[in-house]
């Protein structure tokens, strides 16, 4: 899946974490005072946030650019020598523009963000009704926010236009890894199906999901700084009182509690969802099987196959049920969290109506980020089951052992013990993984 694709993943992926959190803490650490030295006026005056289309090209951003082109070319440089790939161009190039086109993505709802408080500010004072505030006013302000709509409409568009030819290939060079592979493999338990329809059930998840997981890492990059700065204007809390940075603290608890216990409630879902691959796969096999020969797909057989389908489905509905009540009252209950944490700041009249609106905009975008696990989780268990299919087949000719789900599903299969995968090769002296996992006919 990734070795197709990607260079050493492995270590290719533990250096893309190591380089980027050390180009972050470069950045919100060193970055200033570094963009300073190379002339760019930094920072911005505090508490004057940039209101319009020149946020992106203030001198803040002109500096992000020029770090941002410098350490990802670096890295990129570093991984075209110390190991070239057939699909570097995509998988580490192509990453690199998705990368950069989802964080200016954020901007386009931090610029949003920054407009807010002025919009309801003026909003709030024209509501008085003293004349203070012109409908010009008002009207440039709306403007300005078109004009920021029209930007992020046009990053959203190039964003996933780029990620379905980046995924695209990914499928290309998984496809081609396997059909390398193909006589060796071609005996194995749904291998057509694995190689067609996993390799494309894996894109597309991938696609939504992988974006979804980017957008939300870069989001909390770019707001949990905003959110910490808003901490000042929330003081106290119900129930706790004062604290310092209770609006921060407050979110962190709040994500941390539902990510923890949904996943505790959702813990076998994968497993099952994995399962439920299985037997339908063993059920549309049989099927199959039986439009050529008359011996096979008897109903004593389809029978058997058609109601193991059945109680897996009925498990997955079971197990469904409870997680999505925890998961609802969850959610439901985060629409009125931050509303219920700002009432002691609302009543003692510490912050205007700009200011509420940039809180609840902050907490939510970091709210979502950090509750990614808790709104993607069924997706994330769809990928988990393909993943474990595809990693079951790549286990058969690489000569490793099959997972424990795997094999407990031929032993139920063949009705005894699958012995332990061994090294395939010439004279290992080993049986042949592919005699493991063959047509139950055989």
């Amino acid at each position: 899946m990734f070795e197709s694709f990607f260079p050493r993943p492995k270590v290719f992926f533990l250096s893309v974490m190591l380089w980027a959190g050390l180009g972050i803490l470069i950045w919100y650490g060193a970055g200033d005072s570094i963009g300073a030295a190379l002339g760019f006026a930094l920072p911005e005056p505090a508490g004057e946030p940039i209101v319009g289309l020149h946020y992106f090209y203030s001198s803040s951003f002109l500096w992000f650019y020029l770090f941002y082109t410098v350490w990802s070319l670096a890295f990129a440089a570093f991984w075209f020598y110390y190991s070239p790939h057939e699909w570097q161009m995509w998988s580490i190039l192509g990453s690199i523009f998705i990368l950069f086109t989802t964080y200016f993505g954020v901007q386009v709802s931090v610029a949003i963000n920054n407009w807010r408080r002025p919009f309801f500010d003026q909003f709030q004072q024209a509501l008085t009704g003293d004349g203070s505030v012109s409908q010009a006013d008002l009207y440039g302000l709306i403007l300005i926010f078109v004009q920021i709509a029209f930007v992020a409409t046009g990053v959203f568009v190039v964003t996933r236009f780029f990620v379905s030819h980046y995924i695209f290939r990914w499928r290309t060079a998984m496809n081609n890894f396997y059909m390398a592979r193909w006589p060796r493999v071609r005996n194995i338990e749904g291998a057509s199906q694995r190689v067609q329809e996993d390799t494309m059930r894996f894109a597309s998840i991938m696609e939504g999901l992988g974006v979804a997981f980017v957008d939300a890492v870069m989001t909390l990059v770019a707001f949990l700084p905003i959110l910490w700065a808003l901490s000042q204007y929330v003081t106290e809390l119900p129930v706790v009182g004062a604290i310092p940075h209770a609006l921060f603290i407050a979110l962190l608890f709040w994500a941390a509690f539902g990510t923890g216990l949904l996943a505790l409630i959702g813990i076998r879902l994968p497993g099952l969802e994995f399962r439920n691959q299985r037997v339908e796969a063993a059920y549309r096999k049989e099927l199959v099987y039986g439009e050529d020969d008359p011996d096979r797909a008897q109903p004593p057989t389809v029978v058997e196959l058609f109601e193991n389908v059945r109680k897996n489905y009925f498990r997955l509905y079971f197990h469904y049920m409870y997680f999505n009540i925890a998961r609802g009252f969850y959610m439901q209950a985060d629409n009125i969290y931050v509303h219920v944490l700002l009432v002691p700041t609302i009543v003692a009249g510490k912050i205007t109506l700009g200011i509420w609106q940039q809180i609840l905009t902050a907490f939510g975008q970091v709210s979502s980020s950090f509750q990614f696990l808790i709104s993607s989780w069924t997706t994330i268990v769809e990928l988990i089951s393909i993943y474990k299919r595809l990693h079951a087949f790549e286990a058969v000719f690489r000569g490793q052992e099959l997972d424990e789900i795997e094999l407990k599903y031929l032993a139920d299969r063949d009705g005894g013990i699958v012995p332990p995968m061994a090294d395939p090769s010439p004279g290992s002296g080993g049986p042949d993984p592919l005699q493991t996992i063959q047509d139950p006919k055989r």
